[in-house]
């Protein structure tokens, strides 16, 4: 493995190449790096190769070569060359968030609309066209439900005795659904049965569930292009069609009544029902067909993002893939973990305005989108997230959105400064030559990882690990501050420190609209 080493003492770069060929060569793991230090060839941008402990060897890269390439990041930056080249590596479809449409979003959705929002632009920087879509689980008894729910509740308000069914929606926002029909159309549906009222409630408040959910996320910024509906695949005959295909193929059988897919011969632990006894599909075949139209639709890569309840899911649906004749590779499933909220300490479950679950609606409005979408953004998904309500909201070094945005808005105050000065600085003609301070090769260094952690990113899928160099950069800015004054007496090495806050300037703001955050010029 090649890595670099959390303490400096250790080089910018290590192997632990010795240690892991040593016992096949039967040689201490010692004498194999002194036997390959000896023999390499000296490189310019190498400034020293030690060799440590048992055997790690430890690589020194010159300043000169940091400062080579930092001119060559900021002419692109300044040009934004980088940051505006057009895709030219494939398609890539993202399915996120896909909440039931049966009433408000709960913070673990927030979570997945960061995650999915921000991976998409991280794709997209580096080349990728990409295509945002939320499935909407519109079909079937939760849906009816839902509609029988708001029923019965329509029933309540005109004082006509209605019990919400044994599986039916109970929040107060069934309610307030009621409630606005009753504003709009009065006791117009009243004689209707009500299984009738159901139906015609199902359609106006899942309209207006769905454009709260737009409402909602495009409060954070995430922008959906298409909202794609599990009920069409039933209503267009889709879902029958990719049966009647399966079953073309020898891909299915009947037992006990039900219709079965042999997900097992594709590497399943066991064979799916599609059709149940009664007749009605099952959601496994909806998603069978979707991820069928998916494939049609021509993109490179498919990418789901599911909540951990789904886990259980991956393998048949990878199958399935492989039932309908796609390569069930270009699927890839992020499995995420839950967000548990806190508050002064103490675990918060639920709303002190209804005395109901938290809404991610609720959520943004305390807190804000920034902090919102960049607590979201800070572990790993397969890592469950504590979200600190309160610090979230706090205006202090210890939040981390507030420390990274206060980096931005101190550099843009600096660059103020300059030109509002006597001095007429000229940060195209700066040398950076001149920056060999510690507090300014270390911002240097931070600043050369910028396309490698965004390039490991897009391929590990891993927006975390923005949010993680982001911190690091503003730290390595702010050490840097505090150690060296930027406009001096001496013109020269003024313009060179002018120049190294520019361009950490430009990489903070690509960093924080990569995550959907802010970049204030001013706090």
């Amino acid at each position: 493995e090649l890595e670099q080493p959390r303490e400096k003492k250790h080089g910018d770069w290590s192997t632990n190449l010795a240690l892991l060929i040593s016992s096949n060569l039967s040689l201490p793991a010692r004498k194999i790096a002194e036997t390959i230090v000896s023999r390499m060839e000296s490189k310019d941008y190498l400034e020293k190769v030690e060799i440590a402990g048992p055997g790690f060897i430890n690589f020194r890269i010159s300043s000169k070569w940091f400062l080579t390439y930092l001119n060559e990041l900021y002419q692109k930056e300044k040009n934004r060359a980088r940051v505006k080249k057009k895709g030219n590596k494939g398609r890539i479809q993202i399915e996120f968030v896909s909440a039931n449409p049966v009433g408000p979003m709960h913070v673990g959705h927030g979570r997945w609309a960061a995650v999915g929002d921000s991976l998409a632009r991280i794709l997209e920087a580096v080349g990728y066209r990409t295509e945002r879509e939320f499935y909407l689980n519109d079909y079937g008894n939760q849906m009816r439900s839902f509609g029988l729910s708001v029923a019965c509740r329509y029933q309540q308000i005109f004082g006509r005795k209605a019990e919400l069914p044994p599986d039916g929606y109970a929040g107060h926002y069934i309610v307030e659904i009621a409630q606005r029909i009753v504003e709009h159309a009065g006791d117009k549906y009243l004689d209707l049965s009500l299984e009738e009222q159901a139906e015609i409630f199902l359609k106006i408040a899942g309209k207006e569930v769905v454009e709260k959910m737009k409402q909602v996320l495009a409060s954070m910024g995430v922008q959906f292009d298409s909202w794609f509906s599990e009920s069409w695949l039933h209503s267009s005959g889709y879902l029958s069609e990719t049966l009647d295909n399966l079953q073309k193929n020898n891909l299915t059988y009947k037992k006990d009544g039900a219709i079965w897919l042999k997900t097992k011969r594709f590497g399943d632990d066991k064979d799916r029902v599609l059709i149940r006894e009664n007749g009605q599909p099952t959601y496994f075949a909806a998603d069978v067909a979707y991820h069928r139209h998916k494939v049609e639709r021509g993109f490179d890569k498919l990418v789901n993002i599911w909540g951990a309840d789904h886990h259980g899911y991956v393998a048949r649906v990878k199958a399935a893939m492989s039932a309908i004749g796609a390569n069930p590779n270009n699927l890839e499933i992020i499995i995420g973990q839950l967000v548990n909220l806190y508050s002064n300490g103490q675990l918060v479950k639920m709303s002190k305005r209804t005395g109901e679950m938290i809404t991610l609606e609720e959520l943004l409005e305390e807190v804000g989108p920034d902090p919102v979408r960049y607590f979201f953004l800070m572990r790993s998904t397969d890592t469950a997230l504590d979200f600190d309500i309160e610090l979230a909201k706090s205006q202090t070094n210890e939040n981390p959105v507030y420390y990274v945005q206060y980096a931005h808005a101190r550099i843009c105050s600096i660059l103020r400064l300059a030109k509002n000065s006597n001095q007429e600085f000229d940060t195209s003609q700066a040398d950076l030559n001149l920056l060999h301070h510690q507090a300014e090769m270390e911002l240097v260094k931070k600043l050369c990882q910028w396309e490698a952690v965004l390039n490991k990113a897009a391929e590990k899928r891993a927006p975390h690990l923005l949010t993680k160099y982001a911190q690091e950069l503003a730290s390595s800015f702010h050490f840097f501050y505090h150690k060296c004054r930027v406009i001096s007496d001496d013109k020269a090495l003024s313009q060179a420190r002018l120049a190294l806050c520019q361009i950490t300037k430009v990489v903070i703001e690509e960093v924080l609209s990569l995550i959907g955050v802010s970049s204030p010029e001013k706090m």
